[in-house]
């Protein structure tokens, strides 16, 4: 039986060799990057089986020298010549033991560098895969490999087998290797098919996942001989290979799994709980419930439920499905993968911020400076129609502004879909895209406009030219969105200037302040100038009709007094007199004496004693 179990993994090496380099011409023929990866894994099996094999013939040499070293003690009886044959060294057994010492963990160390390396060369394969796919030699290469996972998978069934009756430990990796290594193939099969039937990413995603297992593997195979390091060694005790992997052989066998749980089972309640009726039901219609399960999962997908407020894509084999979106409601559809649902809130408005990154911080904040950072902010240029020239200290020549300013600002945009398959279909990120074409377009404007009128009165027009331009821009690439609003706010230079524009502010509004102040004295100056002008016109027009009128006035009396001297000359002259006395000695104070026949002294004292204005009362006048 030995000798058979030998032949095996002299099968299993040849075997597996083949299987290899066919696997690398299918994959050349075919350009697929998971029949790469399942050539990595077939390669890293034909070395496990060399070694495994040419450790099985080692051990057969030490079973013939001990068989030989038997046979002698036999014939010759027990000769002092043979009574220390535990003791010497013998060379089966001495190349073996040197096998396993230093060949062993010398071919685990490389069997790690192997896969690890692999699994790297796979992944910088991946990440710029753009080798191009053969599509017409698809079916050669899946009926190929398909067959190749057939004779790996029976073969491997077999030594697995074998191993198991026979408690080999040195057939067990070979056995694994060439199970997984049927799998590796049906997978890539898989992958090749998938682009068969449309999925162009197939291929590359089932490279994907192999590659992560190189990964796996080579971490396990890490963690195996850091713990040989530290094993204890027991005298008699049989240890397993370092180049036989327990995840190889659990993807190989995944019924070891279930007994490796009975067994746990076992142990945990203290009875043999796998030997129970309810156990051994269910181990024996595993695969009936596993397939049962999987098709409920499968039914499971024929029903979608469309929320109030969305609507949903359906695709069949990736194209989109003929009738429009789906309507908020239950729909039936084909089971998954061959019909796909995706949602979409039609109704919800969405937001995203141009210029800015939000800070939920910032928001608890009810005074932001312009000094300090209200978010993660980016700067925009924006135009300066004012050419402001500075002179040079210390210089001759003047240093002249540019035309150009940077700024801040925050400007959020609400959009909402309103036509579902535009949105799904007609760009690869939609969401992106909308992002992008925001940002170019405020990038745009700004370019565009004044700084001051930006930052003061157009604020309101540039919102609603930004939201027109980046609506036009939407449809002219088919996006399918509604844009509801886009604001202008937080509009401020970057902090790392703005105490210098606040400066500059200041400035401008002090030189503003100045103007204004000389602009209202000059108004005031012009204005009392003017009043005074008007006065002194208008004192000299009435000095002059006063003038006027007096002269004409005394003409008129004149004239009008030769009549009455002529009428009557004493009469006149007499009166004359009086009115003459009467206008010289109005100063004056009189005396009247009433009475005529007395002979009175009169004395006079012209001092005044008592003011006129006692003297005079008016006594008509109100107080």
């Amino acid at each position: 039986m030995e000798r058979n179990v030998q032949k095996n993994g002299l099968v299993n090496l040849v075997l597996a060799a083949l299987v290899f380099i066919a696997t690398l011409i299918v994959t050349g023929y075919v350009h697929s990057l998971a029949g790469l990866a399942a050539s990595m894994f077939l390669g890293l099996g034909v070395l496990v089986a060399l070694v495994s094999w040419f450790q099985m013939r080692l051990e057969e040499a030490v079973r013939l020298e001990r068989l030989e070293l038997d046979e002698l003690v036999k014939s010759k009886g027990s000769s002092t010549l043979f009574e220390a044959k535990d003791q010497e060294v013998f060379p089966a057994e001495k190349a073996r033991d040197q096998f396993e010492r230093y060949c062993v963990p010398a071919f685990g160390v490389l069997l790690f560098l192997l896969e690890a390396g692999c699994a790297a060369y796979l992944w910088r394969s991946l990440s710029g895969a753009s080798a191009g796919f053969a599509a017409d030699r698809a079916l050669p290469a899946l009926a190929l490999l398909s067959i190749f996972a057939l004779l790996l998978f029976l073969f491997g069934r077999f030594s697995v087998t074998l191993a198991r009756l026979e408690n080999h430990r040195l057939l067990r990796p070979s056995a694994s290797f060439l199970l997984l290594g049927a799998y590796m193939c049906f997978f890539a099969a898989l992958g090749i098919a998938g682009v068969q039937a449309e999925f162009p990413r197939a291929d590359f995603y089932a490279a994907k996942g192999l590659g992560a297992l190189l990964g796996l593997m080579a971490v396990e195979m890490l963690v195996t001989l850091l713990l040989e390091i530290y094993r204890p060694r027991v005298a008699g005790k049989i240890s397993r290979p370092v180049y036989d992997s327990r995840l190889a052989g659990l993807l190989g066998q995944p019924e070891s799994l279930f007994t490796t749980a009975a067994q746990t089972i076992d142990y945990q309640f203290g009875f043999n709980v796998s030997k129970t009726w309810f156990f051994q039901l269910l181990k024996k219609n595993l695969l009936i419930l596993l397939f049962a399960q999987g098709v409920v999962l499968m039914l499971s997908t024929c029903f979608v439920f469309v929320d109030a407020g969305e609507q949903a894509v359906l695709e069949r084999f990736g194209r989109p499905v003929a009738g429009g979106p789906l309507l908020p409601g239950a729909h039936v559809k084909l089971p998954w993968p061959v019909e796909k649902a995706f949602r979409y809130r039609t109704e919800q408005i969405q937001t995203f911020d141009v210029g800015y990154t939000p800070d939920p911080q910032s928001d608890l904040v009810n005074t932001i400076l312009w000094s300090v950072g209200h978010a993660k902010e980016e700067n925009f240029l924006v135009a300066n129609h004012e050419s402001v020239t500075i002179k040079n200290a210390g210089a001759d020549d003047t240093l002249k502004a540019p035309p150009v300013s940077l700024i801040t600002v925050s400007i959020p945009v609400q959009f909402q879909i309103h036509d579902v398959m535009a949105w799904a279909y007609h760009n690869a990120d939609p969401a992106a895209l909308l992002q992008d074409l925001a940002a170019r377009t405020v990038a745009h404007y700004l370019a565009g406009v004044d700084l001051s009128d930006v930052m003061s009165r157009a604020r309101s027009e540039a919102a609603q030219l930004l939201r027109e331009r980046l609506q036009s821009e939407a449809d002219a690439r088919q996006l399918g969105v509604r844009i509801l609003f886009v604001g202008v706010q937080d509009i401020h230079p970057p902090t790392t200037v703005a105490a210098d524009y606040e400066k500059v502010v200041g400035a401008e509004q002090t030189k503003l302040a100045a103007i204004l102040n000389a602009r209202a004295e000059a108004v005031r100056t012009n204005a009392i100038a003017g009043a005074l002008a008007f006065t002194i016109t208008n004192i000299a027009a009435a000095a002059r009709q006063q003038l006027e009128v007096s002269s004409q006035a005394r003409g008129a009396l004149f004239r009008n007094q030769i009549p009455a001297f002529e009428a009557a000359p004493s009469v006149y002259q007499q009166r004359a007199y009086f009115q003459a006395f009467t206008a010289a000695t109005a100063p004056a104070r009189k005396y009247v004496l009433l009475v005529t026949n007395t002979q009175d002294v009169v004395i006079f004292n012209l001092e005044d004693k008592i003011r006129d204005d006692l003297l005079n009362l008016n006594v008509n006048e109100k107080p």
